[in-house]
């Protein structure tokens, strides 16, 4: 029985980078052996297990077998006589293949490390095809260390999202892939990708029309990546602004997005433009814009909403002061005692309105705005 580190952890600590998580391959083990030694298994697709004291994982040295299409259609095999190379010949990216023994020597039948230090992603064999997902994996990557993509793997990537095989990703899983992707460092890497291989097309039609129009997606792509920083849910607000809100729904809709990220991102879609004229907005229509986004009730998505509007924009500062000021200034108006004094029950309402629009005149007025 032979334990190796393996994947992502390799990967990072040649990069230099810190590592989070570490997994390992048992090579020579049976599921039997590994609970006798305290080991606990976890793994329903195939034979995962928690160490006793660590709870990292160690899976089985395993093969895989395409049986039907989509990333589901997989069968496995572990077994005692399954090698350390067998294992590694199945994972995606060279740099992914890397593995670990227990006096650090490296195990890298596919040259990953010269891979990353050359800055390539590039596949390990034409398995790769068999799993649409890893499509969306290697843009993340690209998105995340700012590699770029071998032309071979890059050419097989165009195959399957050509051949369909991309149309079998499930909703859930291509937003978790985006997701995960407009966090990393480039995020517009991600979609440059994914773009250049057609599975853009794919998956976030809506995204991909904005090549339609060059300077579109050129200004979206470089906003986004000024968004570093920011949450998920302004990081696809920021992606959102250039989409109509129709767009935004359709996307939303068919990729399942989190409440919190969809919501933010039709904000931004329909009052991005707003927003960003606010220097030329008087009193009543800056009023009107908190009242559309419920700035009273949501200030905390106000603020995201205000990150996604002015991502990448240039001498913004003033206006984003001039929304706060206006903001805190309606804020502070005690809706609560405007309703006790309201004499009618009906009029409570205009009457707060009235009182914040005052408050928002008064504030413009002070700071000369």
């Amino acid at each position: 029985m032979k334990f190796y580190c393996v994947g992502g952890a390799v990967r990072d600590e040649l990069l230099g980078l810190p590592v989070k998580d570490r997994d390992y391959v048992v090579v020579g083990a049976t599921p039997e052996a590994l609970v006798k030694l305290g080991y606990r298994p976890v793994g329903r697709d195939f034979p995962v297990f928690l160490h006793p004291e660590t709870h990292e994982e160690y899976a089985l040295a395993r093969t895989e077998r395409k049986t039907a299409p989509g990333y589901r259609g997989f069968t496995f095999h572990a077994a005692p006589d399954v090698t350390l190379e067998q294992d590694l010949a199945r994972r995606d990216l060279t740099i992914n293949a890397i593995a670990k023994d227990g006096e650090g020597g490296l195990i890298d039948p596919h040259h990953g490390a010269d891979d990353l230090k050359a800055g390539v992603l590039r596949h390990v064999s034409p398995a790769f095809a068999e799993d649409p997902v890893r499509i969306l994996r290697v843009a993340r990557f690209a998105a995340r260390y700012g590699f770029r993509v071998a032309p071979e793997t890059m050419a097989l990537m165009r195959a399957m999202a050509g051949n369909g095989e991309a149309d079998a990703l499930v909703p859930e899983r291509v937003w978790q892939e985006i997701a995960r992707g407009l966090m990393e460092t480039r995020p517009s890497r991600m979609f440059e990708v994914l773009r250049e291989c057609g599975a853009l097309a794919r998956v976030m039609p809506e995204v991909d029309a904005l090549w339609d129009d060059g300077d579109a997606a050129r200004e979206a792509m470089r906003a986004l990546d000024a968004a570093a920083g920011a949450s998920l849910p302004a990081r696809f607000a920021v992606l959102a602004r250039w989409l109509v809100p129709l767009a935004v729904e359709s996307l939303a809709t068919r990729l399942k997005v989190p409440a919190d990220c969809r919501d933010l991102a039709l904000l931004a879609a329909r009052h991005a433009n707003t927003a960003l004229d606010a220097a030329e907005l008087d009193a009543q229509a800056l009023l009107e814009l908190f009242n559309a986004v419920d700035a009273w009730r949501r200030p905390e998505r106000f603020a995201e909403l205000l990150t996604a509007v002015f991502a990448g924009e240039a001498d913004v500062a003033t206006v984003k002061k001039r929304l706060e000021r206006a903001l805190a200034a309606a804020v502070a108006v005690k809706s609560g005692e405007i309703a006790r004094a309201s004499k009618d029950a009906t009029a409570i309402r205009g009457n707060v309105e009235a009182a914040r629009l005052e408050a928002i005149r008064k504030a413009m007025e002070n700071r000369g705005s």
